[in-house]
C-alpha cells in the first residue's frame, strides 16, 4: 500500500472516530456530571499515552524537562484538559447535540481573530469576510433558525461553547511555541490536567465512582476524543507527502456526526443546524485558503 493511501486511510479513520464524540458525550451525561466525565476520561487518555510511550521506551521524555517547560506543562494543562473540558461538557450538557458539536467548530475562526494582537498579524478584509461567514452560522445554529427574532433558546450554552474555543484557541497559541515532541509533552499536560480536576472534585465533593455506563462513557471519550484518535491523525499527517492532503478530511467529521446524533442520539436533525454548519465550515475553509495564499506570497516574495 502506498504511503500516501494509508496516510488517507488513517485520516478518514480517524474523522470516523472524532464524529462520533458529539454521540458518545450527550449519552455519556445521561449517566455521569460533565465533572466526573471530564475526570475519568482524561484520566483514561493519561493511562493510553503513558502506555504508549512505556511501550517506545519515551517516558523519559516527558519528564527530563526544564523547569520552564515543567510550568508550560502545568499552563497547558490547566487549559486543556481542565477548564477546556469543564466549560465543553457543561455545553453539552445544556445544548442538544447537534448544537454543541456543530458549534464546537467555531474555534479556527476564534483563533484567526487571537492570532491579530498575540502573533501581530494584520487581517485583511477578505479574512473579515470569511469570519462573518462563519457567526453568521453560529447565529443561525443558536437561535435555531429565528435569526430575526434574535431570541438564544440556551444564552449560557452557547457562551459556554464560545468561551470553550477561546481558551481552545489559546492553548492552541501557548503550545505553537513549545518545541517539545507532541506526545510526551501531551502526556505531562494531563497529568496535570487531571490533577486539577481531582482538586476541584475533593474540595467540592463531588468525587465519586461512575456506575457502569458512565465508565463505558468515559472509555469511549478518553480514547477516541483525547488519546488514540489524535495519535492516529499525526501518523496520518507524518504519512501524507502534504498535510493539506489529509487535513481538509477533517471538515467531513461534522456532517458525518450529525448522521450519528439521528441514529444513535435519537435528535432530529433541524434545517438551521445544516446550514449553520455549512457557513461555519465555508468561513473556516475560506480562511484557510487565504492563509495558504498569504504564505505562497510571502515565500515567492522571500525568493525573488
Amino acid at each position: 500500500m502506498k504511503k500516501q493511501t494509508k496516510a488517507y486511510l488513517l485520516a478518514l479513520l480517524a474523522v470516523l472516530f472524532w464524529s462520533t464524540i458529539a454521540s458518545a458525550l450527550k449519552i455519556s451525561l445521561r449517566y455521569i456530571s460533565f465533572e466526573l466525565l471530564l475526570f475519568y476520561s482524561a484520566t483514561i487518555a493519561t493511562l493510553f499515552l503513558f502506555a504508549l510511550l512505556a511501550a517506545q521506551n519515551r517516558l523519559k521524555e516527558a519528564f527530563h524537562i526544564t523547569r520552564k517547560e515543567y510550568i508550560r506543562s502545568a499552563v497547558l494543562g490547566f487549559l486543556n484538559p481542565f477548564i477546556y473540558y469543564m466549560g465543553l461538557l457543561k455545553a453539552y450538557d445544556m445544548l442538544r447535540a447537534q448544537e454543541a458539536g456543530t458549534l464546537n467548530y467555531i474555534w479556527p475562526l476564534i483563533l484567526a481573530l487571537l492570532s491579530i494582537p498575540v502573533l501581530k498579524q494584520k487581517i485583511p478584509w477578505q479574512s473579515i469576510f470569511a469570519i462573518l461567514i462563519s457567526f453568521s452560522g453560529l447565529v443561525i445554529i443558536s437561535t435555531r433558525g429565528r435569526v430575526l427574532e434574535m431570541q438564544f433558546e440556551e444564552p449560557l450554552g452557547v457562551a459556554l461553547i464560545l468561551i470553550s474555543a477561546v481558551i481552545w484557541a489559546s492553548y492552541w497559541l501557548i503550545n505553537m511555541k513549545d518545541k517539545r515532541q507532541v506526545i510526551p509533552k501531551l502526556f505531562l499536560n494531563f497529568l496535570f490536567g487531571i490533577a486539577y480536576a481531582f482538586v476541584y472534585l475533593t474540595a467540592s465533593g463531588k468525587l465519586a465512582l461512575p456506575n457502569v455506563n458512565g465508565l463505558l462513557g468515559s472509555l469511549w471519550v478518553g480514547i477516541f476524543e483525547l488519546g488514540l484518535t489524535f495519535v492516529i491523525w499525526l501518523r496520518a499527517l507524518g504519512l501524507s507527502s502534504n498535510t493539506a492532503k489529509v487535513s481538509q478530511l477533517v471538515y467531513l467529521s461534522p456532517f458525518i456526526s450529525l448522521f450519528f446524533i439521528q441514529f444513535i442520539v435519537k435528535e432530529t436533525i433541524v434545517f438551521p443546524t445544516i446550514v449553520g454548519l455549512i457557513l461555519i465550515i465555508a468561513g473556516i475553509m475560506l480562511q484557510q485558503y487565504l492563509d495558504q495564499k498569504e504564505r505562497k506570497a510571502n515565500r515567492l516574495s522571500k525568493k525573488y
